[in-house]
């Protein structure tokens, strides 16, 4: 198949400064967890992208200096030639496949963390973080300001020796140099605070000391926050947005504007997740700007519709697609839409968790795309898999995001698969998320499957068949099966604080009840309680469901704060947000004691006395223990405590092994929840590695992946190819 001409624009090479890009796909800088100390997987990672079709694959923000190292963060460095080195790898995986690479070179200021050099960064007024905790900075003078332009100069003549096509500064995020043009950070009074072009100098010098350097060679670029968000305290499109892009028109130093909006310290602003905001958001400031701009503007806005894409381009809003979390959820989206096969794209839901294992300081994932970070560890690909020599037969049991994937791959590799699912549709727990206020694209986890699935002539989808026991799976006729029975909500509050059933509690009552009865429309009055141990999506959104129903709700959790792993996917202070404007009222850092009709009982978690004893007693706790407790009046309770895997087929098959052989069967397996409940993401990826790793010893359990490491004695480990 050959593309449809609609989307020939697309496809259209642009020129930006000295380098042309093929097309219009361009991969703005991202992290990823890989940094500079695992070439091997920033180079697959982003080589995959390439192979994808990607005009210009971008790394991540890079330090420029040891000032700049953001640890517990991992970002990729340019501090020496071993970085170069490094690099240089992932410019050539880049190269290989006909993209340009591109880099960010990045100076945290006032954000620097410092955490693995311990270095002190220089800012232009001295003052703590808003956003980071525990830092310190120092005022910089004009001889340490020259230091940072340097700084800046030496890292592009790195980047360029390292292969890199674009270059750009990060002038967003509250950075350096948007720390110096904001007046919030610069209270200055001499040559580089007080007006515009004071406050813009120290951007204009580094940009003039790049050009210099590396401008015949590299491209020059700006990501820019255009618009802060933050109204006159901060940078806004018509004032100091546009006249930064103006002034660096006049003086040609800008190739390339990479243009976006929000500030650091609610980078929801920018990295927005689907719950809140639209694809395409940021349109209105970009629109803006590009009139101001000359050379090429690159958009961005979580886009994965080529038709979107289209209508950014032909309407003036930009001249280039600008994507990170579409290009992780599908490296090869360009390709697909080149080859008229745009139904194929493993679209972004927008949920933030690649976003949030960067705060956690760990490798990205991807709740859609499995091989997120495997490309080089475990020698993934999205889009090829190797061929099985021995095609079985395989029963998959439950049609969730576990099944559904694990279903996929294995017909991909060419088993012969029976997926079976009680339910009339597929998509397990997802089919109930995805009605939750905000949360319509999660739903994309199953269309995307569906599709596939529906292309693989040797997979069979068996809707609405009920549960299967362990009679029908043994007389079934399958060589193997896979359980991927999910998990449920607890039915009798059993919870992570006392790891026991909540007094009172059963879901078989009137006034009780879990999410999955509540989505099936059970009603239990007027004045709820939702009961959150989750920390997650599932009590806010239960919460927020319920009082768009006109309901009167108290979210009780016992984490210090209302759903925290929110914090990590940068939804946490729009939640916040929406339970103040809803009149939703958190209550935090308590658990119940029991439940009754009209009431529930709560104890604060930190009742007990803070002076421990000095001396060991036998049956006496170490500290005093409280016995106060809270009353919240309720016509009923919904327990979002703990979710229990459904394994009770797995036990009972495993419990009759001895009747495998008599039956054919060679093996049983579990994923997905049905083995541990996780992040959809965690369980997509199990069933995809179980797939993946089928003809293995023990698939059940992972088989070793490649470790970027340094053994001591020997040479680095493992050495680069080529």
């Amino acid at each position: 198949m050959t593309r449809d001409p609609k989307y020939d624009v697309l496809f259209e090479p642009v020129e930006v400064g000295p380098k042309t890009t093929k097309n219009r796909f361009w991969q703005t800088p991202h992290c990823n967890g890989a940094g500079s100390d695992r070439p091997g997987t920033q180079a697959a990672f982003r080589g995959m992208k390439a192979e994808g079709g990607w005009g210009t694959v971008c790394i991540e923000y890079t330090a420029v200096h040891p000032e700049s190292d953001d640890a517990p963060h991992c970002c990729a460095r340019l501090w020496d030639e071993v970085d170069v080195m490094n690099l240089g790898h992932v410019a050539d995986e880049v190269h290989k496949h006909g993209g340009l690479a591109g880099i960010q070179l990045f100076y945290a200021g006032i954000h620097s963390q410092t955490g693995e050099s311990r270095a002190i960064a220089r800012v232009p007024s001295q003052a703590p973080s808003e956003a980071i905790l525990a830092n310190g900075v120092a005022e910089a003078d004009e001889d340490d300001i020259r230091d940072i332009v340097q700084m800046h100069v030496d890292a592009s003549l790195r980047a360029r020796d390292a292969g890199f096509d674009v270059i750009e500064i990060i002038a967003s995020d509250s950075m350096i140099v948007l720390q110096f043009l904001q007046p919030f950070y610069n209270r200055r009074t001499d040559g580089y605070g007080g007006s515009f072009e004071n406050r813009a100098r120290l951007w204009i010098e580094i940009l003039e000391g790049m050009k210099e350097a590396v401008g015949s060679d590299c491209a020059i670029g700006n990501r820019f926050s255009v618009d802060t968000l933050e109204g006159p305290d901060g940078i806004e499109v018509g004032e100091d947005g546009i006249r930064m892009i103006e002034l660096c028109a006049r003086q040609g130093l800008c190739d390339v504007w990479d243009l976006k909006v929000g500030h650091y310290s609610e980078l929801s602003g920018e990295i927005a997740p689907s719950r809140f905001t639209r694809t395409n958001y940021m349109a209105p400031w970009v629109r803006e700007a590009k009139a101001a701009s000359p050379v090429p503007v690159v958009s961005t806005g979580r886009l994965t519709s080529p038709d979107d894409m289209v209508e950014v381009i032909v309407s003036g809003q930009a001249d280039l697609i600008g994507a990170a979390r579409p290009s992780i959820a599908d490296p090869f989206l360009p390709r697909k839409i080149e080859e008229g096969r745009p139904e194929d794209i493993r679209e972004c839901i927008g949920c933030n968790v690649c976003l949030s294992k960067w705060a956690q300081a760990v490798p990205l994932i991807c709740t859609q795309n499995a091989t997120s970070m495997e490309e080089y560890r475990r020698g993934w690909h999205p889009e090829k898999f190797t061929k099985t020599k021995s095609p079985c037969s395989v029963l998959v049991v439950g049609a969730g995001p576990a099944g559904l994937e694990c279903a996929r791959v294995l017909g991909e590799r060419g088993y012969d698969v029976h997926l079976r699912e009680a339910e009339a549709e597929i998509g397990g727990r997802v089919r109930d998320i995805m009605r939750y206020p905000g949360l319509a694209e999660w739903g994309r986890v199953i269309t995307y499957r569906q599709i596939q699935l529906d292309k693989l002539k040797n997979v069979e989808v068996h809707t609405g068949v009920g549960r299967m026991s362990a009679d029908d799976v043994l007389a079934y006729g399958a060589d193997k099966v896979v359980c991927a029975t999910g998990a449920r909500w607890a039915e009798d509050g059993f919870g992570p604080v006392l790891m026991a059933p909540l007094a009172g509690a059963d879901a078989s009552l009137p006034h009780v009840a879990t999410p999955e009865q509540v989505m099936a429309g059970k009603d239990i009055g007027e004045r709820v309680v939702v009961l959150d141990c989750e920390g997650y999506f599932t009590g806010v959104s239960m919460a927020e469901l319920l009082a768009d129903q006109g309901k009167k709700v108290t979210l009780v959790t016992s984490w210090d704060f209302v759903a925290p792993y929110t914090a990590y996917s940068f939804e946490f202070v729009d939640i916040m947000r929406m339970l103040h404007e809803k009149k939703i009222e958190p209550v935090v850092q308590h658990a119940a004691l029991s439940v009754e009709p009209g009431r529930i009982t709560l104890f604060y978690i930190y009742r007990d006395g803070y002076v421990r004893t000095t001396t060991p007693k036998r049956g006496v706790p170490a500290r005093r223990m409280g016995t106060e407790t809270v009353t919240l009046e309720c016509d009923g309770v919904v327990l979002v405590t703990a979710r229990l895997s459904q394994n009770g087929l797995f036990k009972e098959l495993k419990a009759r092994r001895d009747e495998w052989a008599a039956n054919d069967i060679q093996a049983v397996y579990q994923v997905g929840d049905c083995q541990a409940p996780r992040l959809i993401a965690d369980c997509v990826f199990e069933g995809h590695r179980l797939a993946r790793e089928f003809e293995s010893d023990d698939p059940q359990h992972p088989l070793p992946w490649i470790r970027e490491r340094q053994i001591w004695g020997h040479e680095a480990f493992p050495k680069l190819a080529g």
